[in-house]
């Protein structure tokens, strides 16, 4: 049996625990997809919006399979990543392009 205390435990633990060795620091990662789907979107997404949206992603799961705790756990861990995320805002606006359509910040060739 699944409850709230459980899912927010857990949810936690996977926030919490030093994950960057396996998949790096959290904050970059976020603006790093918010910097990609910005560019495929033609939008500006914040990485504060990546919680959001991959939340939004296992909300989209849930309606599939609302029994799979995963999902619940995931969902909350996305919006803490992402809470935390825009109490940090530091950046306003996209960063740019070089000649060689390479972000300026990041130097990574889209």
């Amino acid at each position: 049996m699944t409850n709230r205390a459980k899912i927010l435990e857990t949810a936690k633990q996977y926030v919490t625990k030093d994950r960057a060795s396996d998949h790096g620091d959290m904050e970059d990662n976020f603006e790093m997809i918010a910097d990609f789907w910005s560019v495929y979107l033609d939008i500006r997404i914040k990485p504060h919006e990546v919680g959001v949206m991959m939340t939004l992603l296992k909300v989209a799961r849930i309606r599939s399979n609302p029994e799979h705790p995963d999902n619940w756990i995931d969902g909350a861990g996305y919006m803490a990543c992402g809470g935390e995320l825009a109490g940090k805002r530091k950046r306003t606006k996209m960063p740019n392009l070089d000649a060689n359509g390479k972000f300026t910040k990041h130097e990574e060739a889209l």
